[in-house]
């Protein structure tokens, strides 16, 4: 899995990519077709924005946070991004049970 990291009027120091993929890369954990990840990194005044695309097997998801604080946001991103990635994941897999044909 491959995590690109981009920042917009900011700039990017060592701990933010290391907390940018310390917290992304736990979403490896439930789903292993993940492809990439590319994040952006904003900053508009006081607001401090982190917004994610997961380009996986047949499906991109999207999310973004915002807060005062620019790790506030990249956690924020990573729980709806993880939240997102077990709801696709669940669609994935078929929870009925097939029904088996009695024989006579």
């Amino acid at each position: 899995m491959q995590i690109n990291i981009t920042g917009h009027q900011l700039d990017l120091t060592d701990s933010l990519k290391v907390h940018v993929n310390d917290k992304l890369s736990k979403i490896e954990r439930h789903f292993d077709h993940i492809k990439s990840i590319d994040v952006v990194l904003n900053v508009e005044k006081i607001r401090q924005q982190a917004e994610a695309v997961i380009n996986a097997k047949g499906i991109s998801i999207h999310a973004n946070a915002e807060s005062e604080n620019m790790y506030n946001s990249i956690d924020m991103l990573a729980q709806k991004l993880d939240a997102q990635v077990i709801k696709h994941k669940e669609k994935l897999s078929d929870h009925h049970k097939k029904e088996v044909p009695r024989s006579a």
